[in-house]
């Protein structure tokens, strides 16, 4: 139950940067990774990568209900392998990174649903449009960073998008519309 409000924490602060009651948590950029998958015609699944981004995860271990994340990316950070590819994300076709530097996540609720899992819902805006979505989120660890010498946390999560909804159907429903994306976070308790 611990490591659900620790994982219910560290994804709720992601985003706004609103702190709420609890102990601060910072993202660590090096080790927190947004991979995303879709269908590509049919032929192949294809990937892509946010890397390098920061959050703010606050925990209130009496109250995990309280905890939030709050996450910022910038757009421009995309990686997706191609650098054609890349450059065409980031136009109006998809990304518009030149309007919309900023894709966030900010945590409205969260539901413990096991030992070491919870549901984290969160306002996402993508494109200047934000949209309720739902993560499935797994606490892998919470503890001493052997390294670093301080209290730290690690978790998974996933969850499946419609880029449609976010103005970026572009070629739809040939590129698939549905979007699977693949978190992974690390967080270490802030100074």
């Amino acid at each position: 139950m611990k490591n659900v409000a620790i994982l219910g924490a560290v994804l709720a602060a992601g985003i706004s940067g609103q702190g709420m009651a609890g102990e601060a948590y910072v993202l660590d950029s090096s080790h927190s990774q947004v991979v995303f998958s879709y269908s590509h015609l049919g032929f192949s699944t294809t990937y892509g990568m946010f890397s390098g981004f920061e959050g703010q995860i606050d925990y209130d271990e009496a109250n995990p209900a309280a905890s939030s994340v709050s996450v910022t990316i910038p757009t421009a950070s995309l990686i997706t392998g191609w650098d054609a590819r890349t450059a065409h994300f980031l136009t109006a076709d998809f990304f518009t990174a030149d309007m919309a530097s900023e894709i966030t996540f900010v945590s409205t609720g969260i539901e413990v649903t096991g030992e070491n899992t919870a549901l984290i819902t969160g306002d996402l805006t993508i494109n200047d449009i934000t949209k309720s979505v739902v993560l499935d989120a797994v606490m892998n660890q919470s503890g001493m960073h052997p390294m670093a010498q301080k209290p730290w946390l690690g978790f998974n999560a996933t969850t499946t998008l419609t880029r449609s909804d976010f103005d970026m159907g572009k070629f739809a429903p040939f590129v698939g519309d549905e979007v699977a994306l693949n978190i992974s976070i690390e967080a270490m308790q802030a100074e």
